[in-house]
């Protein structure tokens, strides 16, 4: 009979794996993430509009967004292929390319100060006053044209009360910013009538005036002289610039680069190919050279369903004006919920051919046209901020889904969550952003990014400076530890003290680590919570230190570096990361790229150890009595001066060993400074109360220079005070030849007796004074 192996037993599952839910705005609730293609995943990310600076907002959604994307194709292994959009042409960029160009026109053509230009900048201004902050105002102070500069002081008033400037805010979010505008306009108008008073007229004066009155000036020369701008490299300029210029901020801000990237003016053939295949559909119609989107007719269909995403919102005209942009018609349509397709171009706008004339893109087909040139006619995900979720992101929904006539074009919307500051939205139309250049020179990307990571992806952030400070520096601490433990332990590996190192402790922190691991899954899996990842990490690392702390010497180093290392790793997965990714922790931010000189690297730290060798041999040498207190100066200086400059820390231990620490040289000479500069102010302040004591003798002792003979004589009293004295220089009588009273008597008395004790003091401190000159 054959020898068989016995039956094997598959072992029970004791826990579930958990699986990766993402919260769905298609759903309001968090979803199982289930690819269409295996681990392929197709996503769609909104790309910014390209006209001004990239601001915190930015960064929020951006730097949010890359997070995502590192954790689906990082930690999850998903097969990302990530696109976005750049939006070069749309009604933002057109307004600001035009002001820009003739604002910049009318500046140049400024030679000097006028009552022309003058007259110019005021008309604007008052202009201004009734188009765009009365629409903050009540009724009852709103001016009536000619009445603005003489009702001026009641709406500054108003606007400076913070109860009735919260009333104005209500009424228009933009109010604050439209007054502040008009505030300066009217210094700059009032500076200008005072110049032109006194006869100064110069091109500086003229400049000041138009530079302080840009906001206005820019927004009154576009209504009356648009049409006049003809040349489209106004418009591709603009955006061509800002689309570097946010390119470079993500840079900064550790954003990847997206796989791929589309701009509108390079897809317009195939928008006009898309419009046309919605209409064909039966979904699309044509008015005046525009095409609009007929929801009316795509609501009623059996297949499709309109505003997805947030159906509440279908009838906020607020909310549907905004997305069809300032310089859109509402005519021709036939439900107020119709959107543009493709715009016919006015005189000043941009403008490509089309069946229907010559015009341009609406705003949300764009996404469609480029998603699924790209991506096909299904994604995975598609992202953005909330603020975009109606009407772009159910009109790039229903348009798309009526082109390719399916039911679901969007498996899963993620959008991320709005940033605040005092309140408000962060936006450029409200002027009340951060840029990010602004706060990168305050802060670095890591805080910045770390700050994100501790709020979920989907809430609303309200900034702050509390939340940039974060947990950098404890982490750095951590793994700056760490890395010297684990080099003081491989510079001794060879000597093995007999003993296993892996007893209670050890197991104890090995499973920490392995919990750990199970429980940052399962807090990613709950659609990306990464603050209760960071909560995860943030309770190993205290383990860690437990552990470092009671073990000392005894630590068992290998276990430390394998936690030390899956923290570094999960902290470069969140794009936390700086320097090469084999080293412990997350590198320094400050590190550079490339290759390694070695004679650059070791010389400086060479030298040092040469100088400090030469200094020890001389003082051995020499034998000196302070020999050995001179050797711990050396000691002292090498520690505290010439290791310094090259991030190198000794702490000295109980032991006599010291423990070397690899840190930034920037930190180090920072920490020094700070320790100097604290002992210099307590040696100043030594010092001046030194002096001070000094000071108050050597104004007693002149106080003394005067012999008590004297004191009641001119010119020490006023002449005329006393007529009579004794032979002590004591006073008998008064100027008007009475005698003095016993209380006058007794009170001279009293300062006379005091004057002889100082004048004793003084002589006493003169006669030591020669003695020491003579010395």
């Amino acid at each position: 009979m054959a020898l068989r192996q016995p039956p094997w037993h598959p072992p029970p599952r004791q826990i579930d794996q958990p699986v990766l839910k993402i919260f769905n705005s298609l759903t309001k609730t968090k979803t199982e993430f289930i690819p269409i293609d295996g681990s392929h995943v197709k996503w769609y990310n909104c790309g910014p509009t390209v006209y001004d600076a990239s601001h915190m907002g930015h960064a929020r959604n951006y730097v949010t967004q890359d997070i995502l994307r590192r954790i689906m194709s990082d930690y999850f292994g998903y097969d990302v292929h990530f696109v976005m959009n750049i939006t070069d042409i749309d009604d933002k960029i057109i307004v600001r390319a035009r002001q820009n160009y003739l604002f910049s026109q009318f500046r140049n053509s400024a030679t000097a100060l006028s009552a022309d230009l003058l007259s110019q900048v005021s008309e604007a201004w008052g202009s201004y006053i009734r188009e765009n902050v009365s629409k903050g105002l009540p009724d009852e102070e709103k001016p009536s044209r000619g009445d603005e500069e003489v009702r001026w002081p009641q709406i500054a008033g108003l606007a400076r009360d913070q109860s009735r400037k919260l009333e104005c805010l209500k009424r228009d979010e933009k109010f604050d910013m439209h007054f502040t505008a008009a505030d300066r306009t009217l210094a700059a108008i009032e500076a200008a009538r005072h110049a032109l008073s006194a006869n100064q007229s110069s091109g500086d004066t003229a400049l000041r005036l138009i530079d302080e009155s840009r906001d206005i000036l820019a927004s009154a020369l576009d209504k009356k002289l648009q049409d006049t701008v003809t040349d489209q490299s106004v418009f591709r300029s603009l955006a061509a610039y800002w689309e570097g210029r946010f390119f470079k901020d993500m840079e900064r801000l550790r954003v990847r680069y997206p796989d791929t990237v589309t701009r509108v003016t390079e897809y317009v053939p195939e928008v006009v190919e898309f419009v046309q295949g919605i209409i064909k559909n039966g979904y699309g119609y044509e008015f005046e050279s525009s095409v609009y989107f007929d929801t009316g007719a795509f609501d009623s269909s059996d297949r499709h369903d309109y505003a997805k995403l947030e159906p509440w919102s279908k009838g906020n005209r607020e909310l549907l004006a905004e997305g069809e942009g300032v310089l859109s018609s509402t005519s021709g349509r036939r439900s107020a919920s119709d959107f543009a397709l493709w715009k016919a171009s006015k005189p000043g706008e941009p403008s490509w051919p089309s069946p229907w004339g010559p015009g341009r893109p609406g705003w949300h087909i764009e996404c469609s046209v480029m998603a699924s040139a790209i991506l096909g006619d299904r994604l995975d995900i598609h992202s953005g901020g909330i603020d975009l979720a109606f009407p772009h992101h159910d009109n790039e929904m229903a348009q798309s889904e009526a082109y390719h006539e399916c039911g679901a074009w969007i498996n899963y919307f993620i959008h991320t969550g709005h940033l605040h500051i005092e309140g408000l939205k962060m936006s450029k139309s409200l002027k009340n952003f951060i840029t990010i250049d602004e706060i990168l020179q305050r802060f670095t990307a890591r805080q910045l990014r770390l700050a994100f990571l501790t709020q979920l992806w989907n809430a609303k952030i309200d900034f702050s400076e509390s939340m940039m400070t974060g947990e950098v520096k404890s982490l750095e601490n951590f793994f700056t530890n760490v890395r010297a433990i684990i080099s003081q332990a491989r510079a001794h590996e060879d000597q093995s003290d007999g003993e296993h190192h892996y007893n209670d402790a050890e197991r104890e922190l090995m499973k920490s680590l392995y919990d750990s691991k199970t429980a940052f899954r399962v807090a990613l899996c709950d659609s990306f919570n990464t603050p209760e990842a960071l909560k995860v990490i943030r309770d190993l690392v205290s383990r860690i230190n437990i552990y470092i702390n009671s073990s000392g010497r005894k630590a068992n180093v290998s276990v430390v570096e394998q936690s030390a290392t899956w923290i570094g790793d999960m902290l470069r997965m969140f794009g936390l990361g700086e320097g090469q990714a084999s080293e412990i922790g997350w590198g320094q931010e400050d590190e550079g790229a490339g290759g390694v000189n070695r004679e650059e690297t070791l010389m400086p730290y060479l030298r040092i150890l040469s100088s400090f060798r030469d200094g020890v041999r001389q003082l051995a040498i020499a034998k000196n009595d302070d020999a050995l207190k001179e050797i711990l100066k050396l000691c002292d200086k090498l520690r505290d001066d010439d290791l310094v400059s090259l991030g190198v820390a000794l702490d000295d231990q109980e032991d006599g060993k010291a423990l070397v620490k690899l840190v930034s040289p920037a930190e180090l000479i920072k920490a020094r400074e700070e320790k100097r500069l604290k002992l210099d102010a307590q040696a100043a302040k030594k010092a001046a109360a030194a002096e001070e004591v000094r000071q108050k003798r050597l104004a007693k002792i002149e106080k003394g220079r005067v012999p008590p003979e004297e004191m009641f004589r001119p010119p020490n009293v006023p002449e005329g005070a006393y007529i009579r004295w004794d032979e002590c220089g004591f006073p008998t009588a008064t100027g008007s030849g009475e005698d003095l009273s016993k209380n006058q008597q007794k009170r001279a008395r009293k300062e006379w007796d005091a004057q002889k004790k100082l004048h004793e003091e003084f002589l006493a401190w003169k006669k030591e004074q020669e003695s020491v000159a003579g010395s």
